[in-house]
């Protein structure tokens, strides 16, 4: 089983980036998201109807890539965690983690006795297909999970400190646009209150020895965080990107038909 090539650095907190994929569940997109420089990827399923046999494929496409799969899982539930491990997740992002009860619980799934609950599948994709000593694959496959901890409510924010403490979370993450609407505030990222959270949270997962995560739309949003100390980086929306990207090629095509 091969280790998690990018955990050792997200831990010491070195910058780390990747993408978020939301749209384009395409089988040469782990190539071209690793052609870009992306050290990992999170494809989602919370807003987007992907399922477990899509993401299986898609996690078979970044074999032999120098591209850590990972997954946001719709809820912290262990169906979705362990399901999501056994297909060959490199790691896990939960929603809306909002106390550290729960925060130990999404641990607990993640991890093989007995330091967790999670069930015995060995053989599998998570695995490779190869045998070998299962003590050894269930030690593996615990230290390399990366566990990312989205801080998006209210309640999040209030227990943040808490939440960040928890053994085996590994990311504090900033769900930005929910948790602006949490906060009474939405879409206003220049408040001053929403200021105020995201240095909170990035703060936290300094005290406590974890990253802080954020996706970043843009460079200026990349500029701000990276100088409240976010150091792992997720550029996205997919679609967001490509739409940009597209409508500024067409806007110049049709500024020069008279040239």
């Amino acid at each position: 089983m091969r280790p998690n090539a990018i955990k050792a650095q997200v831990l010491a907190g070195e910058v780390v980036t990747g993408a978020m994929v939301f749209e384009f569940f395409s089988p040469g997109m782990s190539t071209i998201l690793a052609n870009a420089g992306c050290r990992y990827v999170f494809y989602d399923m919370e807003h987007t109807g992907l399922g477990f046999e899509t993401l299986k494929w898609l996690f078979a496409s970044c074999r032999g890539l120098p591209i850590e799969p990972m997954v946001r899982v719709p809820r912290g539930e262990y169906a979705f965690l362990a399901r999501a491990l056994d297909i060959g997740a490199r790691g896990v992002m939960i929603p809306m983690v909002e106390t550290a009860e729960q925060a130990r619980e999404i641990v607990a799934c993640c991890r093989y006795p007995g330091v967790g609950r999670r069930g015995a599948a060995f053989g599998f994709a998570q695995d490779d297909y190869l045998g070998g000593d299962v003590g050894d694959k269930m030690r593996i496959a615990n230290d390399r999970t990366l566990i990312v901890a989205q801080i998006e409510t209210a309640l999040g924010l209030d227990n943040v400190e808490q939440i960040a403490a928890v053994d085996g979370i590994d990311v504090l993450w900033i769900g930005h646009f929910d948790l602006s609407n949490f906060m009474g505030i939405p879409g206003r990222f220049d408040d001053p209150r929403f200021e105020d959270a995201m240095r909170r949270i990035a703060d936290a997962a300094c005290r406590h020895g974890k990253a802080a995560g954020i996706m970043a739309s843009n460079r200026a949003w990349i500029d701000r965080a990276r100088q409240m100390n976010y150091t792992m980086i997720a550029a996205g929306t997919d679609m967001g990107l490509f739409g940009s990207a597209l409508g500024e090629l067409v806007s110049h095509a049709n500024d020069s038909r008279g040239a």
